[in-house]
């Protein structure tokens, strides 16, 4: 069954009531109506589409899941599409709930899944009651406040976690495969996140133009304060999507580097090692030589062992090789 709430003169009229007494409540002037779907079946969407004068397109959109954001305008009403979404850091994932909506000069119907919380809505609607005479206003403009005050908390979220990323990818404890996983999470939930909240721009640039029936002078300030949050949105979605590149670009560069470290350190014990080799390698010859078989040969043999090994550790010392 859906929700429903009727207002008039900026106050709550009834609360609760059926479908089909829509229109009746619509005939009395100065009465706005919302009209709240939870995953409704093309049945529901016919007896509101006879209640409100919907149009067959904007129906037959409601009733398909995966539409863009967009406002479409028709004849008697606008029909939105907008994504609640909010971020698991625990997974982490983001989690998106596609949100439609009608708007007519009297009347808002929301349709959503079970994964959106109507009740929060419903208090930003009941907390702001004193811009309730403004009806349909009012209305769709809770709905787009609370739509955009998600989205820039989880884009906070978002931003906390690169900052994470951040301090991890300089940590003296190696965790190069962890850093690029989450990377590669974080930047694929920037990808989603922002093919939903850019869009938003042009649906509150629609709002807001001066032609328009849903957002009347009283409430103007409060969508233009809106389309300012999703402005700032847009902003920090392009600068994080960049900055988690960089930290991707930089993880490769670390490792390099650290290769490049290990790769010097090898290569410098090598060398030292090859001294001994060597120098045991020339007097172990079995051919006669001045100092075979003698003990002077093998003391000096052992002494140049020795000092051709410190010479080559203190020269790679100074050299940071070592």
């Amino acid at each position: 069954m859906p929700r429903t709430r009727a207002y008039r003169d900026g106050k709550i009229l009834a609360d609760g009531f059926p479908l089909p007494q829509v229109s009746d409540y619509l005939d009395q002037e100065g009465t706005v109506v919302w009209v709240d779907f939870e995953n409704p079946d093309a049945h529901d969407m016919e007896v509101c589409a006879d209640e409100l004068d919907l149009h067959e397109l904007a129906v037959e959109d409601a009733l398909h899941a995966g539409q863009r954001p967009k406002i479409d305008r028709y004849e008697h009403h606008s029909f939105a599409v907008m994504y609640d979404v909010r971020f698991d850091s625990d997974e982490p994932t983001l989690i998106t709930s596609e949100v439609k909506a009608f708007l007519t000069h009297n009347a808002l119907v929301t349709i959503h899944d079970s994964t959106f919380d109507v009740d929060t809505l419903v208090k930003h609607w009941d907390d702001n009651d004193d811009l309730a005479a403004n009806g349909v206003g009012f209305l769709s403009w809770g709905l787009f406040d609370r739509i955009v005050d998600q989205q820039y908390s989880t884009i906070d979220a978002l931003d906390d976690q690169i900052d994470g990323l951040e301090t991890a990818l300089f940590d003296d404890k190696p965790t190069s495969m962890d850093v690029q996983r989450r990377s590669y999470d974080l930047r694929k939930s920037l990808v989603e996140f922002r093919r939903v909240a850019l869009p938003m721009r042009e649906v509150l640039n629609t709002v807001l133009r001066r032609d328009s029936t849903h957002a009347q002078a009283a409430m103007q300030p409060y969508f233009q304060d809106v389309y300012d949050h999703v402005l700032r949105i847009s902003e920090q979605t392009e600068s994080l999507r960049d900055l988690v590149s960089t930290i991707l670009d930089t993880n490769l560069s670390i490792q390099s580097n650290r290769m490049n470290l290990v790769m010097k350190k090898v290569t410098s014990w090598a060398a030292i090692i090859a001294v001994p080799t060597a120098v045991t390698g020339f007097f172990g010859q079995n051919v006669p030589f001045p100092g075979f078989g003698t003990w002077p040969g093998f003391l000096v043999s052992c002494a140049v062992i020795v000092v051709a090994s410190v010479i080559l550790y203190r020269s790679f010392k100074k050299r940071d090789w070592l």
